[in-house]
């Protein structure tokens, strides 16, 4: 792929992956060929700091995690109100990192 299309995703996109994987990403995106463009620009990425704001505000229902897909960790936070309150404080420090890790996921479906 062209290497200002890949510049221009990586920055209009890098505040929804971790630093770490930038490189990785630009390296993969210039690898494969253009027919993959629309898919990869289409992919519904989540905001990490959108993921924050909801943790704040109704992480004891697991409603942040049921956002990034987490079914599983959603349903245990929802039926134990946040792990009585612990799970909900850890939640506040992880959920960001969660977040960019989905959306990597997410990614890696169409570069691989």
């Amino acid at each position: 792929m062209e290497v200002q299309k890949v510049d221009m995703y990586i920055m209009s996109n890098a505040r929804y992956f971790e630093p770490h994987q930038i490189p990785i990403i630009r390296d993969r995106l210039l690898a494969i060929d253009d027919s993959k463009w629309i898919m990869i620009q289409t992919i519904p990425l989540k905001d990490p700091q959108t993921s924050l704001i909801v943790s704040l505000l109704g992480g004891s229902l697991g409603i942040d995690r049921f956002m990034i897909g987490d079914t599983g960790i959603g349903i245990g936070k929802l039926l134990t109100c946040g792990g009585a309150g612990i799970w909900t404080i850890v939640d506040w420090f992880m959920i960001q990192g969660a977040t960019r890790e989905k959306n990597m996921q997410k990614l890696q479906q169409f570069l691989y």
